[in-house]
């Protein structure tokens, strides 16, 4: 796939070191980094954003993330190799991610299973951590930057 145009995080230089604070911040709530890595890549697939997947990956790997959780999550409700705090941090994700799909796009049980397992500063983070994610995924996806391609 050819890319439309550079991505306009590089386009704009303003924009990429406002967007790498946003997920260092994202990274600071408390929140196992391991959990942040699969709520990445599960808005990523959600969005089929191809590099965020790819680029997902490959930085959850290099955390210790295993192969077996990694094609798992894509169907973690049915995968026996997620904890209950994952599985809220991965549901919270995919509302979130999908606000156009219900009326009530976060259900209360959606966000009261999360904050059973998460403060209000990881679930601060969590949502940060959705927020950049579908913004990376969508300058990706719009402007078709290939997967394991760089910046």
């Amino acid at each position: 796939m050819q890319a439309r145009m550079n991505n306009p995080a590089t386009i704009i230089p303003e924009a990429l070191p406002a967007i790498l604070d946003l997920l260092k911040a994202a990274r600071k709530g408390g929140v196992p980094e391991s959990t942040l890595e699969l709520v990445h890549l599960r808005a990523s697939q959600i969005n089929g954003c191809s590099y965020c997947v790819v680029g997902g990956v490959a930085s959850a790997k290099k955390g210790g993330e295993t192969d077996e959780r990694l094609h798992a999550v894509a169907a973690w409700r049915e995968a026996p190799f997620f904890n209950d705090a994952e599985r809220a941090a991965l549901a919270l994700t995919e509302a979130a991610t999908r606000l156009a799909d219900r009326p009530d796009a976060v259900p209360d049980q959606v966000w009261d299973d999360a904050a059973d397992h998460f403060d209000e500063k990881q679930l601060a983070s969590i949502i940060l951590m959705v927020g950049v994610t579908n913004l990376f995924n969508r300058l990706n996806a719009t402007t078709r930057q290939s997967a394991g391609a760089t910046w």
